[in-house]
């Protein structure tokens, strides 16, 4: 029987994004017919995979040298959802990672993770599929590698992990993409809209997953969130944060009255 942690590591290794998102699909579908089956013990070993598998394209660059640009044309509309497939990519990636890195997490755990990771997959999918209408596919773009720069950071660490990217990096997607659907909705690009949407939706539910293991193991070290999370994030440089902050989202997404009024102190 497949081994659920080993199967995430091998798709993460596979740098075809199609095949990627492919076997993500499948692994999710397996996994609830039963025909896959978790060892939380394993101790898995990466060495000989370059993780984590990615096409050649898109060209990874600074975020300050990623291009501004304007929706006042195509090209420019299109790229700002190509920036939107990247994180997607990625955050396929840090689904799949969460999985097979960290050991000895409730099974419950994996089982999240699993379910982020096919969400992920659908996003990408929706959006690279909407920017190929226009004639354009993911890898046209050059794009930046923050998100993923912060998972390397945490590999040494299941909480940090859970502290800094879905309650950090991923938050502020519950932030930004708002902003970007309601910029859609003024040029009536309402298929875009509706991806937007779609992923917000979604992404709620992901950061309350990362806030949920992250108390959860905040109560097993008797660690105050607060206090944890400050000093994590000062350990692993997490970027600050700024807002404008989308608080309702937040809220949804399990964050604490008190955590929302630290927000940009």
């Amino acid at each position: 029987m497949t081994e659920l942690r080993q199967a995430t590591l091998e798709i993460l290794a596979i740098t075809d994004a199609q095949i990627k998102v492919s076997r993500v699909f499948q692994l999710f579908d397996e996994y609830h017919k039963q025909l896959v089956d978790i060892n939380p013990a394993a101790l898995l070993n990466s060495q000989d995979l370059a993780l984590p598998g990615r096409p050649q394209r898109p060209e990874l660059i600074p975020p300050l040298q990623v291009p501004k640009r304007k929706m006042d044309s195509v090209e420019g509309r299109v790229a700002l959802l190509h920036s939107l497939a990247h994180i997607e990519f990625n955050a396929i990636n840090l689904a799949l990672d969460a999985i097979w890195r960290f050991p000895n997490m409730p099974q419950q755990y994996y089982e999240d993770w699993l379910r982020v990771a096919k969400e992920e997959a659908y996003h990408f999918k929706l959006v690279n599929e909407y920017i190929q209408s226009f004639g354009f596919s993911y890898g046209d773009f050059s794009a930046h590698n923050s998100l993923w720069e912060m998972v390397e950071r945490t590999q040494d660490s299941v909480i940090a992990r859970m502290a800094l990217v879905p309650r950090t990096m991923e938050a502020r997607g519950l932030d930004a993409v708002p902003m970007i659907r309601d910029r859609f909705k003024q040029i009536k690009e309402l298929g875009a809209v509706d991806i937007l949407e779609t992923i917000l939706r979604d992404e709620i539910g992901h950061v309350a997953i990362g806030n949920h293991w992250f108390n959860f193991l905040c109560e097993k070290d008797n660690l105050s969130p607060i206090t944890a999370y400050r000093d994590l994030a000062k350990k692993y440089s997490a970027p600050k944060l700024r807002g404008p902050f989308n608080f309702e989202a937040r809220k949804q997404a399990g964050f604490t009255a008190e955590e929302l009024s630290l927000l940009g102190v």
